[in-house]
C-alpha cells in the first residue's frame, strides 16, 4: 500500500462517498415499469399466439421490421421466458448473428411454444407486472455513473473557469481513445474525459466510475484494469518522454467495500505522485491546480 496514499488517512470511507439515488423503489416501481412496458408485452403475448415454434418467435422478434428499442424489450422477454441461456446482447445483433445459427445451436434450450401460449393466453396483472419489472430491472443502469461525470464536469468548469479545460462526455457517449490525442500511443486506452492546460497541453487523463455495489470478481477485475491504464501511461512516458497525470473519480458506496478500498488506497498516489483517487466530495483538496500542472 502506498505509504503516502491520502485515502488511508480516511478513517471512515463512506464519510466520502457520494449518494447518488436515481432508482425507484419497490413496490412504485412495479406500476411505473408496467405502464413502461405494457404496449411491448401485448405485442409479446400477440407474437407468441400466433407463432408455430419458439424459434419462429424468435425470427420474428428479431426482424427489422421491429423498432430497435422495442425489439430490446421483446428480446429480454424472450431470454426471461423463453431461453435464459441466450445472451441479449448478442441476439440484439441482427445483422451479424443469424437467426437460424441461434435455433441449431441453442433451440434444444427453449421453452416449447405450446407452452409459452398456455401461459400467455390469459396471465394476471401480478404476472404482467412482475414480467415488466424484470424487463426494467436494469433500466437505470449507468444513471448513476452519468450524473458523477456531470457533476464532475460542472465542479471542474467552474473551479477551473480559464485555467484549464475538461473535455469529454458529459453523461452518456463515446469514450476518449489516447490515440486520438497522442498519436505515437499505441493500443486501445479509452478515456472518460481530458484535462487540458490554459495553452491546449494535456495534463491528465480521467475516469469515472460509480459503484452502487462493488465485491468479488468485479472488483478482481477493476483492479486489474486500474493497474494497466497506470503500467500503460508509465510506459508511454518512458518511451515518448510525456507525462501525464492520471485522475480516477470513484464514487459510491461500493467503493468502501475492503478489496476494492484496499486497492483505491493503492491506486491513490501511486506512480510518484502522478496518479489520484477522489470521490466527488474529495475532489476540491484532491484534485488542484498544484497537482495538475507541477512537473
Amino acid at each position: 500500500m502506498s505509504r503516502t496514499s491520502h485515502l488511508t488517512t480516511i478513517d471512515d470511507p463512506d464519510s466520502v462517498i457520494t449518494p447518488i439515488d436515481s432508482a425507484i423503489r419497490f413496490p412504485e416501481i412495479l406500476s411505473d415499469l408496467h405502464d413502461k412496458y405494457h404496449d411491448d408485452i401485448a405485442l409479446f403475448r400477440e407474437m407468441i399466439a400466433t407463432s408455430d415454434s419458439s424459434g419462429e418467435l424468435l425470427a420474428r422478434i428479431r426482424s427489422r421490421d421491429i423498432q430497435s428499442q422495442t425489439r430490446m424489450s421483446l428480446l429480454k422477454m424472450f431470454r426471461r421466458c423463453v431461453a435464459p441461456v441466450l445472451d441479449t446482447e448478442k441476439t440484439k445483433k441482427i445483422t451479424v448473428v443469424s437467426t437460424d445459427s441461434l435455433v441449431a445451436n441453442y433451440g434444444a434450450t427453449f421453452k416449447p411454444i405450446s407452452k409459452l401460449k398456455s401461459q400467455f393466453e390469459d396471465p394476471g396483472d401480478e404476472t404482467l407486472s412482475a414480467l415488466a419489472a424484470l424487463i426494467g430491472e436494469y433500466d437505470t443502469r449507468g444513471q448513476q455513473g452519468y450524473q458523477l461525470t456531470e457533476t464532475f464536469f460542472d465542479w471542474f468548469d467552474a473551479a477551473f473557469d480559464g485555467q484549464m479545460k475538461i473535455d469529454g462526455p458529459r453523461r452518456a457517449g463515446r469514450d476518449i481513445e489516447l490515440s486520438a490525442i497522442f498519436p505515437d500511443f499505441e493500443g486501445n486506452y479509452p478515456c472518460d474525459f481530458i484535462i487540458s492546460s490554459a495553452s491546449g497541453d494535456v495534463v491528465c487523463v480521467g475516469f469515472a466510475r460509480y459503484d452502487s455495489t462493488r465485491g468479488g470478481a468485479q472488483s478482481d477485475d477493476r483492479t486489474g484494469g486500474n493497474a494497466y491504464k497506470v503500467a500503460k501511461a508509465q510506459e508511454f512516458y518512458r518511451n515518448s518522454g510525456r507525462k501525464f497525470r492520471l485522475l480516477f473519480v470513484s464514487d459510491g458506496p461500493g467503493l468502501t467495500h475492503r478489496d476494492t478500498w484496499a486497492e483505491a488506497c493503492q491506486l491513490d498516489d501511486a506512480w510518484d505522485g502522478n496518479v489520484r483517487v477522489a470521490t466527488l466530495k474529495l475532489a476540491p483538496e484532491r484534485v488542484t491546480q498544484c497537482w495538475l500542472l507541477s512537473g
